[in-house]
């Protein structure tokens, strides 16, 4: 079996973008993901192909040097040699069970190493990132804090302890990789070693799978976790958790979750840049004699607030220093004025606001 080109297996082109690559893993992973295909070997094979593909292709780096051995012929028969025959087996650069020896590539060799792993053993396989979108808190965005979430994830399943066995089962060598966990695909010069499809990369099947995850040896569940929100956040900031995502196949590091803030409207404040921003009422009489009002602060202290004489709708105020902080900055609060009128007035009032309005010259 031919060496696969991980552009075939995305099913993508050489020219294709990141998001193409990662909307076409999504759509194939959620295909072939082994909790949507219980005990089919073939699936969980595609499946890890699909991972495989999607682990070198996303990766910036790995893809570029990807693309240097795909061009030397690695994918295609074996790598092309000039001025060489055909070697001897057990030769230094045969390739065996053991993997593909490096040593015709000069400085590719570490390319090869890089995706593949040393002695054309692949690379521990590493989950993809698992993203979720959060809804903050408006003071906890702008203040900092700490809040607990619960993500979906792929656990090892509690009743098997993610052997795939069920509980009492008896376990026997793997016949199809003979107890070594893996396979090695490869044609001319060139091999690659991947988990064993029958026994998931374990080298042993048991009796009876496992009641709960069918052999899978994991299960979907959720977990919470603890995270720490930097101070002046906004919506659509990312932070990134390490070893916080999806466990790998074939128990491989797990992966990373990002974390995308939703900040949630507040009923008083808004956000302008590092400024906040609120509104405050004032009747005709406060905005025409002037008064002093209590103003909440974003901290929940409460500041006192002159109001001069003829202050007019609209008008803002500006506290020192009460707005969010960041890369050693500070906001101020800005606090703005609403005049409200009243909606009915005796005809005592109304007489009084006549004098008062042709007294000053107003016409009405």
């Amino acid at each position: 079996m031919a060496a696969k080109d991980f552009y075939q297996v995305l099913g993508v082109p050489e020219s294709a973008g990141q998001d193409d690559i990662k909307k076409a893993y999504r759509r194939l992973a959620k295909q072939y993901h082994p909790d949507a295909n219980p005990n089919n070997a073939a699936a969980a094979e595609r499946f890890k192909e699909i991972s495989e593909a999607h682990s070198v292709l996303s990766d910036a780096e790995k893809r570029k040097q990807y693309d240097q051995m795909r061009r030397l012929g690695a994918f295609d028969g074996g790598p092309r040699r000039s001025g060489a025959g055909p070697r001897r087996p057990g030769a230094p650069g045969d390739v065996g069970s053991e993997g593909f020896d490096f040593g015709d590539f000069g400085g590719l060799g570490d390319i090869f190493s890089s995706i593949f792993g040393r002695g054309g053993r692949q690379a521990e396989p590493r989950a993809e990132s698992l993203e979720a979108v959060v809804e903050v808190p408006f003071r906890v965005a702008a203040l900092g804090g700490k809040i607990t979430v619960t993500i979906p994830v792929t656990d090892s399943c509690p009743t098997c302890a993610g052997s795939g066995g069920a509980p009492g089962a008896s376990w026997s060598t793997c016949p199809e990789c003979g107890g070594r966990g893996t396979i090695s695909f490869g044609q001319g010069g060139f091999a690659v070693n991947r988990p064993c499809p029958q026994c998931r990369g374990r080298g042993r099947i048991p009796s009876q799978p496992c009641p709960t995850c069918r052999g899978a040896g994991d299960v979907r569940t959720e977990k919470r976790v603890a995270i720490t929100v930097p101070p002046a956040t906004e919506s659509g900031s990312r932070i990134r958790l390490r070893g916080q995502g999806e466990r790998a196949p074939a128990g491989g590091a797990v992966g990373d979750l990002i974390i995308t803030f939703q900040v949630q409207p507040d009923r008083f404040f808004r956000r302008e840049g590092l400024d906040i921003v609120c509104e405050v009422p004032l009747n005709l009489a406060q905005a025409t004699l002037g008064t002093r009002l209590r103003v909440r602060t974003l901290d929940g202290k409460k500041v006192v607030l002159r109001i001069p004489p003829g202050t007019q709708p609209g008008r803002k105020f500006r506290i020192k220093g009460q707005g969010l902080e960041k890369n050693g900055r500070r906001g101020d609060q800005l606090v703005g004025v609403q005049v409200t009128v009243p909606g009915e007035l005796t005809p005592e009032q109304q007489d009084l606001i006549k004098r008062f309005a042709e007294s000053s010259g107003m016409s009405y």
